[in-house]
């Protein structure tokens, strides 16, 4: 029963979690942790950390990892199922249906979607720095690698920053309590060599039979396997291979789904789907197409589902050890930091809009829209009373009557 109310919480957040990772946090924060309680503020940022330590879309492992946890590895499947279903879907679509979408007219409206989900992030860094820095360090790790992440937006810097920071408080250890009776480490390394052997198998399996949709899985599973930070990350790999190399789909073609994934709920890494429609185009029929984006979608998410169900399995007994406690620390306050960071880097790229007063403060006749938004959301959010699915249903309807 427990099982069952957990995927019906996972599909609500695959059908509003806009805004990418960071905001994904924020909402599942917000509904696993405070209304839910599946998980510990502190447990949820330490199970997004190893998940950021690993190849793969973070967000889409981290719910997958919690379902794990709560059900084992059917509820798992069951959780990655759900949580992907709906952003695949409607980029299959937009795959299938590519001439008749406008890019501007759904940007507009999801116009007001954005700065709503920059709110939830803001409130996110809020909650966490409240519920995990408690010391000093703790403080100084948060701002210093928030910083860090604003300043140097690169892909190998998240999990330099999670390592660097578990490294620092790793010195503290001695003040943890020592476990007098641990359970032996004991690795399983069955997902580890699945992982291989079809990043292996898929390579030579294509390159023998040349047919597309291996090929297609081989692509997506390599670069699945091999990408951290996520799908602003993955957007330059794949249209360097997809675009440049392989000629699968145009420039614009490729700019335009990724513009699209942008307005979506739930992970970005849904653009293999797009692309897999798009890729399969000349075997002809919309039936291949829709065999493309499941070959896409396949190809992306199980690398990282592999990986993460590989470690979890182990970590538990791993973080029995006063070094890995006392590392938590500073992991768990590098988090804070990123968030922090994505909070700002976020809001950067919103357009400016400006909202008409109905009365006049002097010389004022004007205010920045976005900013209004992103406080009113925060401030929604830390009243308690307003659900998150309200606050994305009323921004995406004001786009809807605005548009």
């Amino acid at each position: 029963m427990r099982g069952l109310i957990f995927l019906k919480d996972v599909a609500a957040l695959a059908f509003t979690a806009f805004g990418g990772p960071q905001a994904h946090l924020a909402m599942m924060f917000r509904l696993l942790v405070d209304k839910r309680r599946y998980l510990s503020a502190a447990e949820l940022l330490e199970l997004q950390a190893l998940c950021a330590l690993l190849p793969g879309p973070t967000s889409t492992q981290t719910i997958t990892v919690i379902g794990f946890r709560l059900g084992g590895p059917n509820l798992a499947y069951l959780t990655l199922l759900v949580w992907v279903t709906p952003a695949v879907t409607l980029m299959t679509l937009a795959g299938l249906t590519l001439s008749h979408l406008d890019p501007a007219r759904v940007a507009a409206l999801v116009q007001f979607v954005q700065p709503v989900a920059v709110g939830f992030v803001a409130f996110s860094a809020y909650r966490i720095a409240e519920k995990v820095i408690h010391t000093k360090m703790a403080v100084a790790l948060m701002v210093a690698s928030a910083m860090l992440a604003y300043f140097f937006q690169l892909p190998w810097m998240l999990p330099l920053l999670l390592l660097a920071g578990g490294a620092v408080t790793t010195v503290r250890y001695r003040k943890h309590a020592i476990i007098q009776e641990k359970k032996p480490l004991r690795v399983e390394w069955a997902n580890f060599l699945l992982w291989l052997g079809i990043l292996v198998g898929a390579a030579m399996l294509g390159h023998y039979t040349r047919l597309l949709p291996v090929r297609l899985f081989e692509n997506f599973y390599r670069n699945g396997s091999l990408v951290f930070g996520g799908g602003q990350v993955l957007a330059p790999l794949l249209y360097a291979e997809f675009v440049e190399f392989k000629h699968y789909l145009t420039g614009p073609e490729f700019l335009s789904g990724l513009g699209l994934v942008q307005a979506m709920p739930g992970p970005n890494f849904s653009i293999a789907a797009y692309i897999g429609a798009l890729a399969m185009r000349p075997a002809g029929g919309a039936g291949m197409q829709v065999i493309g984006a499941l070959v896409g979608t396949a190809g992306i998410f199980l690398p990282g589902t592999f990986l993460i169900f590989f470690v979890i399995r182990f970590w538990d007994r791993l973080r029995q050890y006063r070094v890995v406690q006392a590392s938590l620390e500073g992991i768990n306050a590098v988090s804070a930091g990123l968030v922090c960071a994505a909070t700002f880097l976020l809001y950067h790229p919103l357009p400016d809009k400006m909202m008409a007063l109905p009365f006049h403060l002097g010389p004022i006749n004007t205010l920045p829209l976005n900013p209004l938004l992103v406080g009113t959301t925060f401030l929604l959010l830390l009243w308690e009373k307003v659900p998150s699915v309200a606050i994305i249903a009323a921004a995406l309807l004001a786009g809807v009557m605005l548009s």
